[in-house]
């Protein structure tokens, strides 16, 4: 079965917007957890918009679940990640204007200094997780740079979906999202998925052969306000765990 991993970077959104102590994401993690989830996500950003260093360094120290660290390919988060030791360093592309990740990282157009980024993690015994478009040709770099990992980028066919759930263009997002699934575990790397992922599109997506871990925040964090953090990611468990392998 599939296992979802709860993205609580919003949590910290919301204390930064009053640069107070409240809501504490180490209490969030601990309600996601109790929910069922199966492991724990946050994005170090290098603007720290929402989650901070000391954040990172608490989850890493009182969570009970695996701890996956997205960040940018850059030496200070490099750093970062060889002292914390998170289970898996997900490399994100990163830009200071945007709201959330646009798009997959360009593993090609990056390749010789994605291979030293995840030598440098696999020397600290981290493994490290590419989050790329559905695309042959960044997952046959992605293999060739070292990663572990590929997470597909789900951004598209959640859109479709929204726009449009029965239509050819939404079915056709979703079978790229099998078939970078299907290439990704063919060349030995462990495919995961996410990105847009809510209660209404994520079951086509869990159901996916050979899929192993999801990663989902934003629209677990938006019923939380109205059930509850525990709640919402039981809610969202107990549909992967219906619909997944």
């Amino acid at each position: 079965m599939a296992q979802v991993s709860v993205n609580i970077d919003h949590v910290a959104t919301l204390r930064q917007a009053r640069r107070t102590w409240e809501p504490d994401p180490i209490a969030a993690a601990a309600e996601a957890i109790a929910g069922g989830c199966a492991g724990i996500t946050v994005h170090l950003r290098e603007d720290r918009r929402h989650i901070q260093d000391a954040d990172v360094i608490a989850l890493r120290e009182s969570v009970t679940v695996p701890l996956h660290l997205e960040m940018a390919a850059t030496d200070e988060m490099v750093d970062i990640a060889r002292e914390i030791r998170p289970r898996t360093a997900m490399l994100v592309p990163e830009g200071r204007m945007e709201i959330t990740t646009e798009g997959g990282l360009d593993v090609v157009g990056q390749q010789a200094h994605l291979h030293d980024v995840v030598a440098k993690l696999n020397d600290a015994g981290i493994p490290v997780s590419a989050f790329i478009d559905a695309v042959p040709e960044q997952i046959a770099a992605a293999k060739a740079c070292g990663f572990a990992v590929c997470e597909v980028h789900t951004g598209p066919w959640a859109h479709a979906h929204h726009d449009a759930a029965d239509s050819q263009a939404t079915q056709g997002e979703l079978h790229k999202v099998a078939e970078a699934g299907r290439t990704i575990v063919d060349a030995g790397m462990q495919f995961n998925a996410g990105h847009a992922l809510g209660y209404a599109n994520v079951a086509p997506i869990a159901a996916l052969p050979g899929l192993v871990e999801l990663h989902i925040g934003h629209a677990i964090i938006s019923r939380s306000v109205f059930t509850g953090l525990r709640q919402a990611v039981a809610d969202m468990v107990a549909i992967v765990k219906e619909h997944s392998e």
